[in-house]
């Protein structure tokens, strides 16, 4: 695997901060970026003309990260010449969260299965109910294919999220690459870091990812008394304290997900999540811990060199959510260099801050879910 590296910022332009020395063209180019730099034509014009044969996947996000630095309405790239395995893609749009299910089987069914190690999954931030796009994509996937990936962010704004594909990068859009080959061996690790407190609550009505009701009582006017002065900043300042779920998962085990604000709704006193508020579901409101944030990414690190096997890593796509970065603020680079730390400078990182994560919850099992306020990492090395 051979990987270039390159990061793009309005007053310097173009920057190579690694080369990739290619004796072939690259198959794959992941970029991430601000949104007005995803969908200036120029710039992707740009980036074809290095790389005239390479699928060009990009996201829009609320920070990008490149090796360990962590920046704003920049754009982000790596290169990667893969030696043994093969790619293939699918895509598709959305225009509503009721969508997402099917979607999400309509990806999955777009990738052959022959041969298939890995999905990764890049979508849309807003117009997607994550819950329901795992489900979907995971029941046309063989049991022993990972999927790792995330939802696009849009910064604090929440209104536009963006995907690309072979063009500069639009609204309601999702892709997935799947790696295929015995060469390829890939690791995954999610942790959050965040500590539950106050009294448990049951949800007690919802819809999909839209929650109406804790214990009977308006679920918007309980969050807010929770807020206090913070409430006027909503939905931005939700990510602040995110909700702890114990949910089942179809295979009857019990999982512990967190689930973070999209939007709200004054009218019906409604909060929008990223996944699925299933009723009867107890919920618990979270806060941060600066330490053990910081200390869950280098866990999610562990957890993904662990199931990546003996040998060390070549690639780490990290995606983290914006609710961790709006909490550690200056400090956010800290919990890039614990994952750097742990899985060795020879990788080259690149990744985003998102509105979700999509990962197994645990790197002994294939299957995953959709997460809120982790740090999630996917590694790959060729044998």
């Amino acid at each position: 695997m051979k990987i270039e590296q390159k990061k793009w910022t309005a007053e310097n332009g173009w920057k190579t901060l690694s080369e990739g020395n290619f004796n072939e063209v690259p198959e794959l180019v992941l970029v991430f970026g601000g949104s007005n730099a995803l969908k200036d034509k120029k710039l992707f014009d740009e980036i074809r003309s290095w790389y005239p044969q390479a699928r060009i996947i990009s996201a829009s996000t609320a920070g990008e990260i490149i090796q360990t630095e962590v920046s704003d309405d920049t754009m982000v790239l790596s290169a990667i010449k893969f030696e043994k395995t093969k790619l293939e893609f699918s895509e598709s749009g959305i225009t509503n969260p009721d969508e997402s299910e099917e979607i999400g089987k309509k990806l999955a069914q777009g990738l052959p299965k022959e041969g298939l190690v890995h999905v990764m999954i890049l979508s849309d931030g807003l117009f997607v109910n994550g819950t329901l796009l795992v489900k979907g994509i995971l029941s046309e996937l063989p049991k022993e294919v990972s999927v790792t990936g995330g939802l696009a962010g849009d910064g604090v704004r929440f209104k536009e999220t963006l995907v690309g594909y072979d063009s500069p990068a639009e609204p309601k859009k999702l892709v997935c690459i799947g790696f295929y080959g015995p060469s390829i061996k890939v690791g995954y690790g999610s942790l959050g870091g965040w500590d539950s407190f106050g009294v448990s609550r049951t949800i007690t009505k919802s819809k999909g990812n839209i929650l109406y009701e804790l214990d009977g009582e308006p679920a918007l006017a309980l969050y807010k008394e929770y807020l206090g002065d913070l409430a006027k900043e909503l939905p931005a300042s939700g990510l602040l304290f995110p909700l702890n779920l114990h949910i089942k998962t179809g295979e009857g085990k019990e999982v512990e997900v967190v689930r973070t604000i999209l939007g709200v709704d004054e009218a019906a006193q409604s909060m929008t999540f990223a996944g699925d508020m299933p009723e009867g579901v107890v919920a618990k409101f979270m806060k941060a811990n600066f330490d053990r944030l910081i200390d869950g990414a280098s866990g999610a690190a562990n957890m993904s060199i662990e199931a990546l096997g003996s040998g060390k890593a070549e690639l780490a796509i990290l995606v983290s959510c914006i609710g961790r970065k709006l909490v550690l603020k200056d400090r956010i680079e800290e919990e890039i260099e614990a994952v750097k730390e742990k899985i060795g400078a020879q990788a080259s990182t690149i990744g985003f801050y998102s509105y979700g994560e999509i990962c197994p919850t645990a790197p002994t099992e294939r299957q995953c879910q959709l997460h809120n306020q982790t740090m999630t990492i996917t590694t790959f090395r060729e044998e």
